[in-house]
């Protein structure tokens, strides 16, 4: 079948390692459900396993992509939810299995015609969303609604603060924020990413480690090193961080006298269950809210795709059209 795959992995030069066109089709593990493909979207998880950093040498060649929409062998039109993980072990959230994984990692992932899945790992794609739509939803926009509704202790009418306001999370953390009734704050260190943001709903926009008029009740960290300073300075007395990512660094001064004296509370978030992303497909549905999309390409210009993403030339999700 054709497919955009790994055929190795490069730190120095990741787009070497991308390739598109015929690979041996993977057999369908017993459980599995077969999903015909109509649209995947791009995340930098994709281009991190081209670096070898999501995926090891020793799993090349590896089929990427971990976002998808398709058709199942009877017809059912669905969004497949790309963590493999065992809901028992993860005592009812499969993202708390240690040995899960997210397709693409260990399993083959969506870029190809094909895909196999767990038959849990499919929800039902309503009419009111486009194939493109749908497959925009399982990685960032989880992430950032579990973020948020499942993670950060606010409520309707609670500020949160987004550092970083161009990101693919940073994004669906400013949609998904404003259709949960949250005021929602942002900063960057660009006046066009900041306007940017502002044009998708965000209340205010701010400069990097600016001064902020007032403290927020939660942060949505996935920069890391960079911002969270002045993340913990940012937050009232009571308040939640919630880290998803530390693409600046992991390891800052971690300021544990202002942590304590102020009852702050660190939280961490990894993707989303199967049922949390069946809410956040509700969500959508019930508000008209839609995920923002950069631009769609067939699974032929994969590498255009993925050249735009390295270069930060893009606004919205990238998603590549299959079939």
């Amino acid at each position: 079948m054709i497919a955009c795959y790994a055929h190795g992995v490069s730190r120095d030069d990741p787009l070497s390692c991308l390739t598109v066109g015929e690979i041996d089709e993977p057999p369908t593990p017993e459980g599995w459900v077969t999903v015909h493909m109509k649209a995947a979207s791009l995340n930098h998880h994709d281009l991190w396993s081209l670096k070898g950093q999501a995926l090891s040498a020793e799993r090349v060649p590896m089929i990427l992509g971990s976002d998808a929409a398709g058709v199942t062998d009877d017809g059912r039109e669905v969004i497949v939810h790309g963590v493999v993980g065992d809901v028992e072990v993860g005592q009812g959230d499969e993202t708390l299995d240690p040995r899960r994984s997210l397709l693409s990692e260990v399993y083959p992932g969506t870029f190809a015609e094909r895909v196999r899945v767990p038959t849990r790992n499919l929800i039902d794609k309503p009419s009111e969303l486009t194939w493109a739509e749908a497959a925009c939803l399982p990685v960032a926009y989880l992430t950032a609604y579990r973020m948020i509704k499942t993670k950060s202790a606010t409520t309707e009418g609670d500020t949160i603060l987004v550092q970083g306001a161009a990101g693919g999370v940073a994004t669906a953390l400013i949609i998904l924020g404003k259709a949960l009734g949250r005021t929602v704050w942002v900063t960057s260190r660009t006046e066009e990413k900041r306007e940017w943001a502002l044009s998708i709903g965000a209340d205010a926009a701010f400069e990097s480690g600016a001064r902020l008029p007032a403290k927020v009740d939660a942060v949505m960290e996935t920069v890391g090193e960079a911002t969270w300073d002045h993340s913990l300075k940012s937050l009232r007395p009571g308040g939640t961080i919630v880290i998803s990512g530390a693409t600046s660094g992991a390891n800052p001064p971690a300021d544990l006298n202002r942590v304590f004296f102020l009852q702050l509370n660190i939280v961490g978030s990894t993707m989303g269950t199967a049922d949390e992303l069946r809410e956040l497909v509700d969500l959508l549905v019930r508000t008209g809210v839609r995920p923002v999309i950069d631009r769609e390409l067939p699974m032929e210009r994969a590498a255009e795709a993925f050249e735009a993403m390295a270069a930060g030339d893009i606004h919205g999700k990238v998603v590549l059209t299959i079939g």
